[in-house]
């Protein structure tokens, strides 16, 4: 595919440029596709159509997962092609498979800013700027008055899941993502959240941290400690900390319970956002140890 104004190749070492960041401005839809895929190419023209007819409100960027694989296996590419809609710094839809144009635009009609979107905005600011009550307030009532918004459901979830994190809270945030429909309740983004609330539960029925880095030091390989740990410094906002743990499990011990501690790492580069300079960083060391 030639690069045009809406439609870029992309790799790992572009992607928060092209798709992150650039989400803050536009939809992007991040194709991910493999040379060899005859879907992907039939699928191909219709993005770029689309692309162009909406003349700059979205964007698409095709990834070839045939050479990054860490994209591909962070974003749990399975079938191909598959397709990610990222607004705000996060996945909001995706589809696999080849879909006829018609459907492709509902889905990014569904996604493109409206007034939930802005409350949301407004929301998010309340919360980075300290007033997490004013913004779970907002969130309650516009809730209360769209109770099937998915939107309203996910930001609220992940207030309730990053803010002042109690066990009461934390079912709650569960509740609320599996009240979301089944269309929109898939996808890294959820799964990011679900993953933090994971591990909250972990930190919070975790023995004390000194503890913990006792038994590390007295077994360098106690990956349940180290996972505690990590767990811990997570909840207490020692993020770099936190991803050092688990990023020394998925080096020295990827089969501990089923990779979790990858699956964790990749939920935390959701929680903190894909602009984040620890999500940059720790990206690409995990990108090295996986390959």
């Amino acid at each position: 595919m030639v690069d045009s104004t809406y439609v870029r190749d992309v790799s790992g070492d572009t992607f928060q440029q092209q798709v992150i960041a650039k989400s803050h401005d536009v939809l992007v839809l991040v194709d991910f596709w493999a040379p060899w895929c005859g879907p992907c190419h039939a699928l191909a023209p219709v993005l770029f159509r689309l692309a162009e007819t909406y003349a700059g409100k979205i964007h698409v960027a095709k990834v070839n997962t045939d050479v990054e694989h860490a994209l591909a296996t962070e974003f749990q590419i399975r079938g191909i092609p598959a397709v990610k809609v990222f607004r705000n710094g996060h996945v909001v839809g995706e589809f696999v498979g080849v879909q006829p144009e018609s459907t492709i635009k509902a889905l990014v009609d569904k996604f493109l800013p409206n007034e939930i979107d802005e409350l949301i905005q407004h929301a998010n600011r309340l919360q980075r700027d300290g007033h997490t009550e004013r913004a779970e307030t907002l969130l309650r009532e516009a809730l209360t008055r769209e109770p099937g918004s998915d939107q309203l459901k996910l930001a609220l979830a992940r207030l309730l899941g990053i803010g002042g994190v109690n066990h009461l809270r934390i079912e709650e945030a569960r509740g609320l993502l599996d009240s979301i429909s089944i269309g929109s309740g898939k996808g890294p983004d959820i799964e990011a959240l679900r993953s933090w609330l994971d591990l909250s539960d972990a930190a919070l029925l975790a023995p004390p941290t000194e503890a913990l880095e006792r038994a590390i030091r007295a077994n360098k390989a106690d990956s349940s400690a180290r996972f505690e740990l990590g767990a811990r410094l997570a909840l207490a906002g020692d993020y770099e900390q936190a991803m050092g743990q688990l990023l020394e499990i998925v080096q020295e011990d990827r089969s501990f319970r089923d990779d979790i501690a990858r699956r964790t790492l990749v939920g935390l580069f959701g929680t903190l956002g894909h602009q984040h300079p620890l999500t940059i960083k720790y990206r690409a060391l995990l990108a090295r140890a996986l390959n």
